[in-house]
Protein backbone atom coordinates (compact mmCIF):
# COMPACT_ATOMS: atom_id res chain seq x y z
CA UNK A 1 0.00 0.00 0.00
CA UNK A 2 3.35 2.55 0.35
CA UNK A 3 2.62 3.57 -3.65
CA UNK A 4 -1.39 4.78 -2.18
CA UNK A 5 -0.02 6.74 0.85
CA UNK A 6 0.60 10.66 -0.45
CA UNK A 7 3.35 12.16 1.43
CA UNK A 8 1.09 15.31 1.24
CA UNK A 9 -1.76 14.15 3.04
CA UNK A 10 -2.44 16.00 5.90
CA UNK A 11 -1.84 14.09 9.37
CA UNK A 12 -4.72 13.18 12.27
CA UNK A 13 -3.67 15.45 15.58
CA UNK A 14 -5.18 12.07 17.51
CA UNK A 15 -4.02 12.90 21.16
CA UNK A 16 -2.69 17.13 20.14
CA UNK A 17 -3.81 20.02 22.11
CA UNK A 18 -1.04 22.18 20.82
CA UNK A 19 -2.51 24.46 17.79
CA UNK A 20 0.31 25.63 16.71
CA UNK A 21 1.56 22.31 16.26
CA UNK A 22 -1.35 21.23 13.89
CA UNK A 23 -1.66 24.61 12.34
CA UNK A 24 2.57 24.07 11.52
CA UNK A 25 3.48 20.55 11.01
CA UNK A 26 0.64 19.72 8.46
CA UNK A 27 -1.92 18.19 10.79
CA UNK A 28 -6.33 18.02 9.70
CA UNK A 29 -7.20 20.79 11.99
CA UNK A 30 -11.39 21.01 12.29
CA UNK A 31 -11.93 25.20 12.39
CA UNK A 32 -13.49 26.08 15.28
CA UNK A 33 -12.34 30.01 15.01
CA UNK A 34 -15.75 30.92 13.76
CA UNK A 35 -16.55 31.42 17.51
CA UNK A 36 -14.23 33.44 18.42
CA UNK A 37 -16.72 36.98 17.25
CA UNK A 38 -19.16 35.07 19.37
CA UNK A 39 -16.74 34.50 23.08
CA UNK A 40 -15.77 37.97 22.65
CA UNK A 41 -19.42 39.13 22.41
CA UNK A 42 -19.59 37.18 25.28
CA UNK A 43 -19.61 38.14 28.69
CA UNK A 44 -15.27 38.70 29.55
CA UNK A 45 -15.53 35.80 32.30
CA UNK A 46 -16.39 32.96 30.07
CA UNK A 47 -17.11 29.39 32.05
CA UNK A 48 -17.47 26.20 29.82
CA UNK A 49 -17.67 22.83 31.42
CA UNK A 50 -17.57 19.88 28.64
CA UNK A 51 -16.96 15.82 29.37
CA UNK A 52 -12.76 15.14 29.13
CA UNK A 53 -11.19 14.13 26.12
CA UNK A 54 -13.72 16.89 23.91
CA UNK A 55 -11.70 19.67 22.49
CA UNK A 56 -11.06 21.76 25.52
CA UNK A 57 -7.43 22.17 26.01
CA UNK A 58 -7.22 22.30 22.00
CA UNK A 59 -9.89 24.95 22.05
CA UNK A 60 -7.97 27.08 24.97
CA UNK A 61 -4.39 26.66 22.57
CA UNK A 62 -6.53 28.21 19.70
CA UNK A 63 -7.74 31.15 21.49
CA UNK A 64 -4.24 32.05 23.62
CA UNK A 65 -2.57 32.14 20.13
CA UNK A 66 -4.99 34.25 18.37
CA UNK A 67 -4.71 36.86 21.59
CA UNK A 68 -1.22 36.34 22.17
CA UNK A 69 0.79 39.43 20.92
CA UNK A 70 3.84 37.32 20.47
CA UNK A 71 2.43 35.12 18.01
CA UNK A 72 1.01 38.43 15.80
CA UNK A 73 3.77 37.93 13.12
CA UNK A 74 2.50 33.95 13.01
CA UNK A 75 -1.10 35.17 12.16
CA UNK A 76 -1.33 34.33 8.89
CA UNK A 77 0.58 31.19 9.12
CA UNK A 78 -1.56 29.81 11.41
CA UNK A 79 -4.96 31.43 10.86
CA UNK A 80 -5.25 32.58 7.19
CA UNK A 81 -7.01 29.92 5.42
CA UNK A 82 -9.15 30.02 8.65
CA UNK A 83 -12.76 31.49 9.28
CA UNK A 84 -10.90 34.27 11.62
CA UNK A 85 -7.96 34.52 9.27
CA UNK A 86 -11.18 35.84 6.71
CA UNK A 87 -12.56 38.13 9.62
CA UNK A 88 -10.47 39.11 12.28
CA UNK A 89 -11.51 40.90 15.11
CA UNK A 90 -10.18 43.70 16.79
CA UNK A 91 -8.36 42.52 19.36
CA UNK A 92 -6.29 39.63 17.85
CA UNK A 93 -2.67 39.55 19.32
CA UNK A 94 -3.23 42.39 21.84
CA UNK A 95 -2.99 40.58 25.29
CA UNK A 96 -0.37 38.91 27.45
CA UNK A 97 -1.69 35.30 27.73
CA UNK A 98 -1.30 33.85 31.18
CA UNK A 99 -2.01 29.94 30.95
CA UNK A 100 -2.29 27.66 34.19
CA UNK A 101 -2.80 23.80 33.65
CA UNK A 102 -4.43 22.97 36.99
CA UNK A 103 -4.33 19.55 35.83
CA UNK A 104 -0.69 18.83 36.65
CA UNK A 105 -1.08 19.92 40.08
CA UNK A 106 -1.23 17.40 42.71
CA UNK A 107 -4.91 17.11 43.58
CA UNK A 108 -4.14 15.52 47.01
CA UNK A 109 -5.70 18.35 49.55
CA UNK A 110 -3.50 18.04 52.31
CA UNK A 111 -0.53 18.99 49.58
CA UNK A 112 -2.76 21.33 47.54
CA UNK A 113 -1.81 24.29 48.59
CA UNK A 114 2.05 23.59 48.02
CA UNK A 115 1.10 22.12 44.45
CA UNK A 116 -0.57 25.21 43.75
CA UNK A 117 2.42 27.62 44.53
CA UNK A 118 4.87 25.49 42.45
CA UNK A 119 2.79 25.65 39.73
CA UNK A 120 2.07 29.19 39.96
CA UNK A 121 5.29 30.25 40.42
CA UNK A 122 6.95 28.26 37.69
CA UNK A 123 4.30 29.88 35.33
CA UNK A 124 4.57 33.36 36.57
CA UNK A 125 8.26 33.28 36.53
CA UNK A 126 7.87 32.30 32.79
CA UNK A 127 5.22 34.83 32.11
CA UNK A 128 7.68 37.42 33.11
CA UNK A 129 10.62 36.09 31.44
CA UNK A 130 8.86 35.86 27.91
CA UNK A 131 6.80 39.25 28.35
CA UNK A 132 9.43 41.12 29.57
CA UNK A 133 10.00 44.23 27.43
CA UNK A 134 6.43 44.54 27.88
CA UNK A 135 6.37 44.83 31.78
CA UNK A 136 8.38 47.28 34.38
CA UNK A 137 11.93 46.03 34.36
CA UNK A 138 11.44 44.91 38.45
CA UNK A 139 8.40 42.89 37.43
CA UNK A 140 10.38 39.55 38.09
CA UNK A 141 12.39 40.88 41.07
CA UNK A 142 8.95 41.96 42.64
CA UNK A 143 7.13 38.11 41.89
CA UNK A 144 9.85 36.61 43.66
CA UNK A 145 9.82 38.41 47.08
CA UNK A 146 6.24 37.20 46.91
CA UNK A 147 5.38 34.24 48.90
CA UNK A 148 2.68 32.06 47.23
CA UNK A 149 0.47 31.87 44.42
CA UNK A 150 -1.85 34.47 45.55
CA UNK A 151 0.71 37.60 46.32
CA UNK A 152 2.75 36.27 43.58
CA UNK A 153 -1.03 37.02 41.52
CA UNK A 154 -1.41 39.93 42.77
CA UNK A 155 2.20 41.31 42.09
CA UNK A 156 1.83 40.15 38.35
CA UNK A 157 -1.28 41.86 37.63
CA UNK A 158 0.17 44.86 39.68
CA UNK A 159 3.02 45.20 37.54
CA UNK A 160 1.02 44.62 34.04
CA UNK A 161 -0.98 47.33 35.14
CA UNK A 162 1.65 49.70 35.48
CA UNK A 163 2.39 49.69 31.80
CA UNK A 164 -1.35 49.21 30.84
CA UNK A 165 -0.59 45.76 29.27
CA UNK A 166 -4.10 43.29 29.36
CA UNK A 167 -4.47 39.67 30.73
CA UNK A 168 -5.92 37.25 29.34
CA UNK A 169 -6.38 34.32 31.67
CA UNK A 170 -6.93 30.72 30.97
CA UNK A 171 -7.36 28.33 33.66
CA UNK A 172 -7.72 24.75 32.33
CA UNK A 173 -9.36 21.93 34.58
CA UNK A 174 -9.91 24.94 37.31
CA UNK A 175 -11.69 21.96 38.89
CA UNK A 176 -9.00 19.18 39.15
CA UNK A 177 -8.95 19.35 42.83
CA UNK A 178 -12.29 17.90 43.44
CA UNK A 179 -10.57 14.45 42.11
CA UNK A 180 -8.73 14.49 46.12
CA UNK A 181 -12.58 13.84 47.49
CA UNK A 182 -13.12 11.09 44.84
CA UNK A 183 -11.35 9.01 46.62
CA UNK A 184 -10.95 9.73 50.38
CA UNK A 185 -14.07 10.79 52.60
CA UNK A 186 -11.32 12.84 55.21
CA UNK A 187 -10.95 14.96 51.93
CA UNK A 188 -14.37 16.57 51.38
CA UNK A 189 -13.46 17.99 54.73
CA UNK A 190 -10.59 19.53 53.79
CA UNK A 191 -12.04 20.23 50.69
CA UNK A 192 -14.72 22.48 52.82
CA UNK A 193 -11.98 24.37 54.23
CA UNK A 194 -10.07 25.26 51.22
CA UNK A 195 -12.73 26.60 49.47
CA UNK A 196 -15.07 28.80 52.36
CA UNK A 197 -14.01 31.63 54.32
CA UNK A 198 -10.29 31.97 54.60
CA UNK A 199 -9.35 28.66 52.71
CA UNK A 200 -6.47 29.22 49.87
CA UNK A 201 -8.49 28.05 46.77
CA UNK A 202 -11.20 30.73 47.80
CA UNK A 203 -8.43 33.30 48.24
CA UNK A 204 -6.88 32.25 45.05
CA UNK A 205 -10.26 33.20 43.37
CA UNK A 206 -10.47 36.27 44.97
CA UNK A 207 -7.80 37.38 43.78
CA UNK A 208 -8.75 36.27 40.23
CA UNK A 209 -11.47 38.74 41.14
CA UNK A 210 -9.36 41.68 42.27
CA UNK A 211 -7.37 41.37 39.37
CA UNK A 212 -10.58 41.93 36.96
CA UNK A 213 -10.96 45.51 38.28
CA UNK A 214 -6.92 45.72 36.91
CA UNK A 215 -5.04 43.96 34.30
CA UNK A 216 -6.86 40.71 33.62
CA UNK A 217 -8.95 41.51 31.25
CA UNK A 218 -10.61 38.56 30.00
CA UNK A 219 -10.60 35.06 31.38
CA UNK A 220 -12.11 31.53 30.02
CA UNK A 221 -11.74 28.69 32.60
CA UNK A 222 -12.71 25.24 32.22
CA UNK A 223 -13.31 22.23 33.91
CA UNK A 224 -15.05 18.59 33.56
CA UNK A 225 -18.19 19.08 36.29
CA UNK A 226 -19.80 21.66 38.52
CA UNK A 227 -18.86 20.61 41.68
CA UNK A 228 -16.84 23.28 42.49
CA UNK A 229 -19.06 25.79 41.20
CA UNK A 230 -20.91 26.72 44.20
CA UNK A 231 -17.64 26.05 46.36
CA UNK A 232 -14.66 27.87 45.10
CA UNK A 233 -15.90 30.43 42.44
CA UNK A 234 -18.15 31.74 44.83
CA UNK A 235 -15.42 33.79 46.00
CA UNK A 236 -15.12 34.91 42.02
CA UNK A 237 -18.83 35.33 41.54
CA UNK A 238 -18.60 37.19 38.28
CA UNK A 239 -18.25 34.86 35.90
CA UNK A 240 -20.64 33.11 33.10
CA UNK A 241 -21.46 30.08 32.40
CA UNK A 242 -22.04 29.07 28.94
CA UNK A 243 -21.90 25.22 29.39
CA UNK A 244 -25.66 25.24 28.47
CA UNK A 245 -25.76 28.05 25.67
CA UNK A 246 -27.16 27.08 22.81
CA UNK A 247 -24.69 29.24 20.58
CA UNK A 248 -21.80 27.39 21.79
CA UNK A 249 -23.11 23.63 21.35
CA UNK A 250 -20.77 23.18 19.07
CA UNK A 251 -17.35 24.87 20.32
CA UNK A 252 -15.79 21.58 21.07
CA UNK A 253 -16.64 18.19 19.93
CA UNK A 254 -17.57 17.78 15.87
CA UNK A 255 -20.23 18.20 14.00
CA UNK A 256 -21.33 15.09 11.80
CA UNK A 257 -20.69 17.65 8.76
CA UNK A 258 -17.33 18.05 10.33
CA UNK A 259 -16.92 14.53 10.20
CA UNK A 260 -17.77 13.83 6.71
CA UNK A 261 -15.66 16.06 5.39
CA UNK A 262 -12.68 15.28 7.27
CA UNK A 263 -13.60 11.15 5.91
CA UNK A 264 -13.76 12.69 2.04
CA UNK A 265 -10.62 14.54 2.87
CA UNK A 266 -8.57 11.23 3.49
CA UNK A 267 -10.59 9.23 1.09
CA UNK A 268 -8.94 11.31 -1.86
CA UNK A 269 -5.40 10.50 -0.36
CA UNK A 270 -6.15 6.64 0.51
CA UNK A 271 -8.14 3.76 -1.33
CA UNK A 272 -11.01 3.61 1.31
CA UNK A 273 -12.95 0.23 1.72
CA UNK A 274 -15.80 1.65 2.74
CA UNK A 275 -18.29 5.04 1.65
CA UNK A 276 -18.35 8.00 3.54
CA UNK A 277 -22.11 7.08 4.46
CA UNK A 278 -21.35 3.38 5.20
CA UNK A 279 -18.22 4.68 7.82
CA UNK A 280 -20.68 6.84 9.46
CA UNK A 281 -23.16 4.57 9.75
CA UNK A 282 -20.34 2.33 12.02
CA UNK A 283 -19.28 5.28 14.09
CA UNK A 284 -22.25 7.51 14.70
CA UNK A 285 -24.04 4.57 17.13
CA UNK A 286 -20.42 5.19 19.29
CA UNK A 287 -19.51 8.55 19.17
CA UNK A 288 -22.48 10.30 18.28
CA UNK A 289 -25.35 12.28 19.66
CA UNK A 290 -23.90 13.92 22.62
CA UNK A 291 -26.19 17.41 22.81
CA UNK A 292 -25.23 20.73 25.20
CA UNK A 293 -28.56 22.66 25.33
CA UNK A 294 -31.69 22.20 25.32
CA UNK A 295 -32.79 24.19 22.11
CA UNK A 296 -30.21 22.25 19.76
CA UNK A 297 -32.31 18.69 21.18
CA UNK A 298 -33.56 17.61 17.53
CA UNK A 299 -31.31 19.42 15.65
CA UNK A 300 -27.43 19.58 16.16
CA UNK A 301 -25.69 16.77 17.80
CA UNK A 302 -22.08 16.49 18.90
CA UNK A 303 -19.46 13.69 17.92
CA UNK A 304 -16.97 13.37 20.52
CA UNK A 305 -13.50 14.47 18.89
CA UNK A 306 -11.29 12.08 20.20
CA UNK A 307 -13.18 9.12 19.54
CA UNK A 308 -13.35 10.16 15.66
CA UNK A 309 -9.95 10.75 15.78
CA UNK A 310 -8.72 7.46 16.91
CA UNK A 311 -11.28 5.76 14.48
CA UNK A 312 -9.93 7.20 11.69
CA UNK A 313 -5.75 7.17 12.74
CA UNK A 314 -6.85 3.07 13.12
CA UNK A 315 -8.81 3.08 10.14
CA UNK A 316 -5.83 3.69 7.77
CA UNK A 317 -3.09 2.17 9.92
CA UNK A 318 -4.98 -0.36 9.58
CA UNK A 319 -5.45 -0.72 5.35
CA UNK A 320 -9.11 1.00 5.81
CA UNK A 321 -10.43 -1.78 8.43
CA UNK A 322 -12.57 -0.95 10.88
CA UNK A 323 -10.60 -1.24 14.58
CA UNK A 324 -12.16 -3.89 16.37
CA UNK A 325 -12.29 -2.06 19.27
CA UNK A 326 -14.18 1.21 18.88
CA UNK A 327 -13.46 2.97 22.17
CA UNK A 328 -9.99 4.44 23.23
CA UNK A 329 -8.70 3.24 26.28
CA UNK A 330 -7.86 6.50 27.72
CA UNK A 331 -11.07 7.78 27.51
CA UNK A 332 -12.47 5.00 30.04
CA UNK A 333 -13.90 7.02 33.11
CA UNK A 334 -12.07 6.17 36.41
CA UNK A 335 -14.74 4.37 37.44
CA UNK A 336 -13.34 4.13 41.34
CA UNK A 337 -13.09 7.34 41.37
CA UNK A 338 -16.77 8.58 40.19
CA UNK A 339 -17.95 6.05 42.62
CA UNK A 340 -15.83 7.30 45.51
CA UNK A 341 -17.38 10.89 44.96
CA UNK A 342 -20.89 9.94 44.86
CA UNK A 343 -20.88 7.47 47.89
CA UNK A 344 -18.90 8.82 50.56
CA UNK A 345 -20.02 6.03 52.98
CA UNK A 346 -19.67 3.26 50.06
CA UNK A 347 -23.15 2.97 50.49
CA UNK A 348 -25.11 1.71 46.84
CA UNK A 349 -27.72 4.26 46.85
CA UNK A 350 -28.66 7.08 44.96
CA UNK A 351 -26.24 6.12 42.06
CA UNK A 352 -27.98 2.72 41.83
CA UNK A 353 -31.61 3.83 41.41
CA UNK A 354 -31.02 6.31 38.72
CA UNK A 355 -28.45 3.82 37.06
CA UNK A 356 -31.09 0.94 36.71
CA UNK A 357 -33.60 3.00 35.86
CA UNK A 358 -31.78 4.40 33.33
CA UNK A 359 -30.80 1.68 32.01
CA UNK A 360 -34.42 -0.03 32.30
CA UNK A 361 -36.43 2.09 31.46
CA UNK A 362 -34.27 4.17 28.65
CA UNK A 363 -34.26 7.70 30.33
CA UNK A 364 -34.23 9.58 33.06
CA UNK A 365 -36.01 13.31 34.00
CA UNK A 366 -34.28 15.65 36.71
CA UNK A 367 -33.50 19.59 36.36
CA UNK A 368 -30.55 20.11 35.00
CA UNK A 369 -28.40 21.99 37.68
CA UNK A 370 -25.49 24.57 36.43
CA UNK A 371 -24.03 23.75 39.91
CA UNK A 372 -23.69 22.02 43.45
CA UNK A 373 -22.16 22.06 46.00
CA UNK A 374 -20.02 19.05 46.78
CA UNK A 375 -21.65 18.17 49.49
CA UNK A 376 -24.97 17.74 47.77
CA UNK A 377 -23.63 15.30 45.26
CA UNK A 378 -25.89 12.67 46.44
CA UNK A 379 -28.87 14.41 45.50
CA UNK A 380 -30.67 12.90 42.69
CA UNK A 381 -30.67 16.20 40.46
CA UNK A 382 -27.33 16.67 41.46
CA UNK A 383 -26.03 13.01 40.73
CA UNK A 384 -28.05 13.44 36.72
CA UNK A 385 -26.66 16.61 36.67
CA UNK A 386 -22.98 15.01 37.44
CA UNK A 387 -23.76 12.38 34.67
CA UNK A 388 -24.50 14.67 32.30
CA UNK A 389 -20.74 17.02 32.92
CA UNK A 390 -19.32 13.78 32.61
CA UNK A 391 -20.43 12.81 29.25
CA UNK A 392 -22.87 9.94 30.35
CA UNK A 393 -26.01 11.33 29.67
CA UNK A 394 -27.18 13.61 26.75
CA UNK A 395 -29.89 16.20 26.53
CA UNK A 396 -33.19 14.28 25.02
CA UNK A 397 -35.68 16.99 25.53
CA UNK A 398 -38.39 17.29 28.18
CA UNK A 399 -40.41 15.02 29.40
CA UNK A 400 -43.68 16.32 31.92
CA UNK A 401 -42.02 19.64 32.26
CA UNK A 402 -37.95 18.15 32.95
CA UNK A 403 -35.09 17.71 31.31
CA UNK A 404 -34.94 13.90 29.66
CA UNK A 405 -31.66 12.52 30.13
CA UNK A 406 -30.28 10.07 27.81
CA UNK A 407 -27.52 7.91 27.39
CA UNK A 408 -25.58 9.34 24.46
CA UNK A 409 -23.95 6.29 22.52
CA UNK A 410 -22.30 2.91 22.77
CA UNK A 411 -18.88 3.69 24.03
CA UNK A 412 -20.69 5.26 27.24
CA UNK A 413 -23.02 2.68 27.06
CA UNK A 414 -20.27 0.42 28.05
CA UNK A 415 -18.75 2.81 30.36
CA UNK A 416 -22.04 2.77 32.32
CA UNK A 417 -23.07 -0.59 32.39
CA UNK A 418 -18.66 -1.40 33.46
CA UNK A 419 -19.91 0.88 36.50
CA UNK A 420 -23.17 -0.60 37.30
CA UNK A 421 -21.33 -4.15 37.42
CA UNK A 422 -18.35 -3.06 39.23
CA UNK A 423 -20.84 -2.53 42.29
CA UNK A 424 -21.06 -6.21 42.73
CA UNK A 425 -17.50 -6.96 42.88
CA UNK A 426 -17.11 -4.39 45.83
CA UNK A 427 -18.99 -7.16 47.58
CA UNK A 428 -15.83 -9.33 46.79
CA UNK A 429 -17.91 -11.37 44.45
CA UNK A 430 -16.17 -10.93 40.86
CA UNK A 431 -16.99 -12.03 37.06
CA UNK A 432 -14.64 -14.60 35.86
CA UNK A 433 -13.62 -12.57 32.87
CA UNK A 434 -11.78 -15.62 30.91
CA UNK A 435 -15.31 -17.12 31.36
CA UNK A 436 -17.47 -14.31 30.01
CA UNK A 437 -14.94 -14.26 27.47
CA UNK A 438 -15.05 -17.78 26.04
CA UNK A 439 -18.84 -17.74 26.32
CA UNK A 440 -19.07 -14.74 24.14
CA UNK A 441 -17.25 -16.61 21.27
CA UNK A 442 -18.87 -19.35 21.28
CA UNK A 443 -22.28 -17.73 21.04
CA UNK A 444 -20.96 -15.73 18.09
CA UNK A 445 -19.33 -18.15 16.24
CA UNK A 446 -20.82 -21.52 17.11
CA UNK A 447 -24.66 -20.33 18.17
CA UNK A 448 -24.21 -21.71 22.06
CA UNK A 449 -26.61 -19.69 23.57
CA UNK A 450 -27.87 -21.53 26.55
CA UNK A 451 -24.94 -21.64 28.25
CA UNK A 452 -24.49 -18.03 28.15
CA UNK A 453 -27.65 -17.00 29.51
CA UNK A 454 -27.47 -19.61 31.87
CA UNK A 455 -24.09 -17.86 33.15
CA UNK A 456 -25.68 -14.58 33.08
CA UNK A 457 -28.60 -16.15 35.47
CA UNK A 458 -25.99 -17.68 37.54
CA UNK A 459 -24.51 -14.54 37.77
CA UNK A 460 -27.81 -12.53 38.68
CA UNK A 461 -29.37 -14.93 41.36
CA UNK A 462 -25.73 -14.75 43.09
CA UNK A 463 -25.13 -11.14 43.42
CA UNK A 464 -28.64 -9.91 44.08
CA UNK A 465 -28.77 -8.56 47.28
CA UNK A 466 -32.04 -8.12 49.20
CA UNK A 467 -32.56 -3.93 48.10
CA UNK A 468 -31.86 -5.39 44.30
CA UNK A 469 -34.33 -8.03 44.82
CA UNK A 470 -36.74 -5.32 45.71
CA UNK A 471 -36.06 -3.26 42.79
CA UNK A 472 -37.32 -6.50 40.73
CA UNK A 473 -37.99 -5.65 37.10
CA UNK A 474 -35.55 -2.96 36.92
CA UNK A 475 -32.59 -5.11 38.38
CA UNK A 476 -32.61 -8.24 36.49
CA UNK A 477 -33.87 -5.80 33.09
CA UNK A 478 -30.31 -4.11 33.81
CA UNK A 479 -27.95 -6.65 34.70
CA UNK A 480 -28.68 -8.41 31.44
CA UNK A 481 -28.24 -5.24 29.82
CA UNK A 482 -24.90 -4.63 31.57
CA UNK A 483 -23.62 -8.36 30.93
CA UNK A 484 -24.55 -8.72 27.31
CA UNK A 485 -22.56 -4.85 26.83
CA UNK A 486 -19.49 -6.65 27.85
CA UNK A 487 -19.95 -9.18 24.80
CA UNK A 488 -17.27 -7.44 22.21
CA UNK A 489 -18.96 -9.11 19.34
CA UNK A 490 -22.56 -7.58 19.39
CA UNK A 491 -23.98 -4.33 20.06
CA UNK A 492 -26.51 -4.88 22.43
CA UNK A 493 -29.67 -2.65 21.73
CA UNK A 494 -32.73 -1.89 23.63
CA UNK A 495 -36.16 -0.45 22.83
CA UNK A 496 -38.51 0.94 24.94
CA UNK A 497 -41.84 -1.12 24.19
CA UNK A 498 -43.85 1.61 23.24
CA UNK A 499 -44.49 0.09 20.19
CA UNK A 500 -45.95 -3.71 18.79
CA UNK A 501 -43.13 -5.75 17.59
CA UNK A 502 -39.85 -4.50 19.40
CA UNK A 503 -37.96 -6.20 21.83
CA UNK A 504 -36.10 -6.17 24.68
CA UNK A 505 -33.08 -7.21 23.50
CA UNK A 506 -31.99 -6.67 19.81
CA UNK A 507 -27.57 -8.16 19.79
CA UNK A 508 -26.62 -6.21 16.85
CA UNK A 509 -24.03 -8.47 15.30
CA UNK A 510 -20.40 -6.57 14.62
CA UNK A 511 -20.17 -7.34 11.03
CA UNK A 512 -17.58 -4.99 9.98
CA UNK A 513 -15.32 -5.86 12.92
CA UNK A 514 -15.97 -9.78 13.10
CA UNK A 515 -17.05 -10.64 9.64
CA UNK A 516 -16.76 -14.37 9.85
CA UNK A 517 -18.93 -14.51 13.24
CA UNK A 518 -22.10 -16.95 12.43
CA UNK A 519 -24.85 -15.53 14.78
CA UNK A 520 -26.73 -12.83 16.07
CA UNK A 521 -29.83 -12.70 18.64
CA UNK A 522 -33.21 -11.07 19.56
CA UNK A 523 -33.63 -11.45 23.60
CA UNK A 524 -37.36 -10.97 24.38
CA UNK A 525 -37.01 -11.07 28.78
CA UNK A 526 -40.23 -11.06 30.73
CA UNK A 527 -40.08 -11.09 34.24
CA UNK A 528 -42.46 -12.29 37.28
CA UNK A 529 -42.83 -11.30 40.37
CA UNK A 530 -42.40 -13.68 43.43
CA UNK A 531 -46.11 -13.89 44.30
CA UNK A 532 -47.13 -14.33 40.78
CA UNK A 533 -48.57 -17.83 39.74
CA UNK A 534 -46.82 -20.29 37.18
CA UNK A 535 -49.72 -19.68 34.90
CA UNK A 536 -48.63 -15.76 34.88
CA UNK A 537 -45.18 -17.20 33.92
CA UNK A 538 -46.26 -19.17 30.91
CA UNK A 539 -48.37 -15.76 30.17
CA UNK A 540 -45.22 -13.95 30.01
CA UNK A 541 -43.75 -16.73 27.97
CA UNK A 542 -46.42 -16.60 25.04
CA UNK A 543 -46.05 -13.37 24.81
CA UNK A 544 -42.70 -13.05 24.87
CA UNK A 545 -42.95 -15.78 21.69
CA UNK A 546 -45.43 -13.31 19.93
CA UNK A 547 -43.03 -9.99 20.28
CA UNK A 548 -40.08 -11.68 19.33
CA UNK A 549 -41.35 -13.02 15.86
CA UNK A 550 -42.39 -9.55 15.01
CA UNK A 551 -39.30 -8.12 15.72
CA UNK A 552 -37.57 -10.59 13.66
CA UNK A 553 -39.63 -9.35 10.29
CA UNK A 554 -38.51 -5.77 11.36
CA UNK A 555 -36.59 -3.72 8.90
CA UNK A 556 -33.86 -3.07 11.51
CA UNK A 557 -33.35 -6.57 11.99
CA UNK A 558 -33.34 -7.83 8.39
CA UNK A 559 -30.92 -5.19 7.35
CA UNK A 560 -28.58 -5.94 10.23
CA UNK A 561 -27.63 -9.87 10.29
CA UNK A 562 -26.60 -9.77 7.13
CA UNK A 563 -24.97 -13.22 6.57
CA UNK A 564 -25.54 -14.58 10.28
CA UNK A 565 -28.09 -16.91 11.45
CA UNK A 566 -30.74 -15.07 14.08
CA UNK A 567 -31.61 -16.94 16.83
CA UNK A 568 -35.01 -15.88 18.99
CA UNK A 569 -34.85 -16.39 22.43
CA UNK A 570 -37.31 -16.19 25.40
CA UNK A 571 -36.29 -15.51 28.76
CA UNK A 572 -38.77 -15.34 31.61
CA UNK A 573 -37.73 -14.81 34.93
CA UNK A 574 -39.51 -15.36 38.07
CA UNK A 575 -37.98 -13.25 40.86
CA UNK A 576 -34.25 -13.36 40.14
CA UNK A 577 -34.81 -16.94 39.21
CA UNK A 578 -35.07 -18.12 35.10
CA UNK A 579 -37.76 -20.17 34.88
CA UNK A 580 -37.60 -20.17 30.80
CA UNK A 581 -35.09 -19.59 28.36
CA UNK A 582 -35.88 -21.20 25.32
CA UNK A 583 -35.45 -20.60 21.44
CA UNK A 584 -38.27 -19.60 19.14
Amino acid sequence: MEECISPKRKRIPYGMMNFADIRLDNYYYVDKTRFIPLIEDSDRFFFFIRPRRFGKSLTLSMLQHYYDVRTKDMFDDLYGDLYIGKYPTRDRNSYLVLYLNFSGINSELHDYRKGLDAHCRTTFENFCKIYADYLPQDALEELRAADGAVEQLDALYQACARTNQKIYLFIDEYDHFTNSILSDPESLHRYTGETHKEGYLRAFFNKVKAGTYSSIKRCFITGVSPVTMDDSTSGFNIGTNYSLTAKFNELVGFTEEEVREMLTYYSTTYPFNHTIDELIEIMKPWYDNYCFAKECYGKTTMYNSNMVLYFINNYLDQNAEVPQDMIEHNIRIDYEKLRMLIRKDKEFAHDASIIQTLVSQGYITGELKTGFPAVNIVDPDNFMSLLYYFGMLTISGTYRGETKMTIPNQVVREQLYTYLLNTYNETDLSFDSYEKEQLASVLAYDGEWKRYFDYIADCLKRYASQRDKQKGEFFVHGFTLAMTAQNRFYRPISEADTQAGYADLFLFPLLEMFPDMQHSYIIELKYAKYKDSESRVDELRLEAIGQANRYADTEIVKSSIGTTKLHKIVVVYKGVEMRVCEEV
